[in-house]
């Protein structure tokens, strides 16, 4: 199964961070995205949506450029660009965001450090500087002192500290790199140490830091590079703060080109951070996890039993008001802009399953420093009991659709997965009275899927309750334990959704028009989950295949955004995508051949 012939990637990005912020740096080293102080913050490198002279951006440039080079540090998060000349010359960018433990705790400060250093002749460069604030309105004043150059704004003031020629920097002027130079920007603060110093001791701790993590990882035997590289990508998208986790880096990289589909994903939605939590456990890395439950248990008691949302802010933010940013023109020209996002005020009742099954682990894995028990289950089977209030109550489904509400198959999937699983905990903390109640409700939610959303018409389980359309959400059944993957109706839908919502090895999300027509594009991780049915029902062959197609459909860096157009191959949609790295996780875990089978 061959994927398309592939374009120039426009999201050929490398992504850095520290789980308090992040950077997106481009394949010739330039910062295009940078949100602070958090993930949801002012972007003060914007470029990414606005590539006029007006965006933010912190370029670097070679004069007669004529190539480039990238990759990260293996296992870490250190990303490396060479950029070479027309005569050879070149210089290397080392990239990161300093995280490591020190005096007892994680040190992950607001700061950016760049490292250069020649690899070839004499080459030339110049650096633009230039962050913005107020997402771009704002032109920062700069002020220069002996090693350091201000950026003062309204509302925040950035510091870059540096031991190349600020005379040069401040004029953006060609210069020839004779010797290794650093730059660290961060908050308006004074280096307790020398500039280079704390560089080179930053980066060295920090690789140090990310091979240590990447050790601890219980990794399939194949795909483990990258397998690493979506673990990494996971764990930078946690705001360790608070532990929530963001769905993506970005906002308003639209779904297709024009398609008016261009979102706020900054923020923490139940569903997507479920799914991250799964993929990390799956190889051992259980601290996400409880990092996560942080700020779910949260979100969980304030809610009194009650409504919850889909999403909520990173500091717990019920408000995320959807607004339109007129002056951006948007990546690549692809308007609008969006900050915030709407879907906060839908009603998406899978969310109370995506709840107990991000905790779930916690009542039964005891290497956990903070194992969850009774009180935390008296929290749960609130949020149970809401799942079996609204299972059979219309809402916008997990694909937030804005004008139809239905009884969606997904969401009454999982209120079943919630009451399912209280029962497995009441189980593990020996309260017979609680798994019999649980799994009386389970038992009534499943008979109803069973019953009202097979459509005999089209032979296979419909979106919805008494609805014919298709959607990709129905392969979950199998990977939530609803259903044995042999039975003979999810074959059959899997038959279904191939011949419905597939363009070659590529799945789109659903098949009925919603809000802004048709899908254009392939939504990667239904791609993944159909990966994971046809594995389950025994076609290994097919799903390696689909593997493979998707692996070469990552960036050279080994990132994937949201969507894939099936034609071209380009990437669409908010960048990284955790749903997608989330599907390279589970998809390499899944196919694998075992270990036993080499040692």
């Amino acid at each position: 199964m061959n994927a398309p012939q592939q374009v120039q990637q426009s999201l050929n990005l490398g992504v850095i961070g520290n789980c308090a912020y992040s950077a997106l740096i481009d394949e010739r080293a330039g910062i295009v995205w940078s949100c602070l102080p958090r993930f949801d913050g002012d972007p003060v490198f914007n470029a990414l949506l606005d590539d006029t002279d007006k965006g933010g951006t912190w370029a670097v440039e070679l004069e007669d450029f004529a190539r480039s080079e990238q990759h990260y540090e293996p296992n870490t998060a250190i990303l490396r660009t060479r950029l070479y000349d027309s005569q050879g010359q070149g210089i290397e960018v080392t990239d990161f965001a300093p995280r490591f433990f020190s005096r007892g705790r994680t040190f992950r400060p607001l700061t950016l450090v760049r490292r250069v250093k020649v690899i070839e002749g004499s080459p030339r460069m110049r650096m633009m500087i230039r962050p913005r604030f107020n997402w771009g309105r704002e032109q920062p004043l700069v002020t220069q002192g002996s090693t350091h150059i201000r950026y003062v704004g309204t509302s925040q003031t950035l510091r870059l500290n540096s031991d190349a020629p600020l005379s040069y920097l401040l004029s953006e002027t060609f210069f020839v790199v004779d010797r290794p130079m650093n730059f660290i920007m961060g908050p308006d603060e004074t280096l307790v140490s020398g500039i280079e110093d704390t560089a080179r001791g930053f980066e060295q701790e920090t690789a140090a830091y990310w091979r240590n993590w990447t050790r601890a990882l219980s990794l399939p035997l194949e795909w483990q590079d990258a397998t690493i590289r979506a673990a990494i990508t996971l764990k930078l998208s946690l705001f360790e703060d608070t532990g929530a986790i963001v769905a993506a880096m970005t906002t308003s990289i639209p779904e297709a080109p024009g398609s008016g589909r261009n979102w706020d994903y900054r923020y923490c939605w139940l569903r997507d951070a479920f799914f991250v939590v799964r993929a990390l456990n799956s190889i051992s890395e259980v601290a996400t996890m409880e990092e996560y439950l942080r700020w779910l248990n949260n979100v969980v008691v304030r809610s009194g039993g009650g409504h919850i949302q889909p999403l909520y802010g990173i500091g717990q933010e019920e408000q995320l008001p959807e607004a339109i940013l007129e002056h951006l023109p948007g990546y690549r020209g692809n308007g609008p802009v969006r900050v915030g996002n709407q879907a906060q005020e839908h009603f998406q009742h899978d969310v109370y399953g995506n709840i107990v099954l991000g905790a779930a682990q916690a009542f039964h894995d005891h290497r956990l420093l903070r194992r969850a028990g009774r009180a935390e289950f008296g929290y749960l089977e609130a949020v149970g009991e809401q799942a079996f209030r609204v299972y059979d109550q219309p809402d916008a489904g997990m694909w937030e659709l804005r004008t139809r509400a239905r009884v969606h198959t997904s969401s009454a999937l999982m209120s079943w997965a919630a009451c399912d699983r209280l029962a497995k905990v009441a189980a593990s903390l020996s309260l017979p009275q609680r798994i019999r109640y649980w799994r009386e409700r389970a038992d009534i939610i499943r008979e109803r899927i069973l019953r009202e959303s097979w459509s005999e018409q089209r032979q296979a389980f419909a979106e919805s309750f008494g609805g014919k359309d298709l959607d990709a959400s129905a392969l979950l059944m199998a990977e939530v334990g609803f259903i044995d993957p042999n039975d003979s109706r999810f074959v059959a839908t899997v038959d279904a959704l191939e011949k419905s919502l597939c363009d070659g090895p590529y799945m789109r999300r659903y098949e009925a028009p919603d809000d802004f027509g048709k899908p254009e594009t392939a939504f990667n991780i239904c791609t993944f989950w159909r990966i994971d049915a046809l594995a389950r029902i025994g076609r290994k062959a097919q799903a390696r295949e689909i593997f493979e197609v998707m692996l070469k459909s990552r960036n050279p860096l080994g990132l994937l955004s949201e969507d894939t157009h099936p034609v071209t191959g380009e990437m669409w949609g908010n960048f990284p995508q955790t749903y997608s790295m989330v599907g390279i996780i589970n998809a390499a875990v899944r196919l694998s051949a075992p270990w036993d089978s080499v040692i």
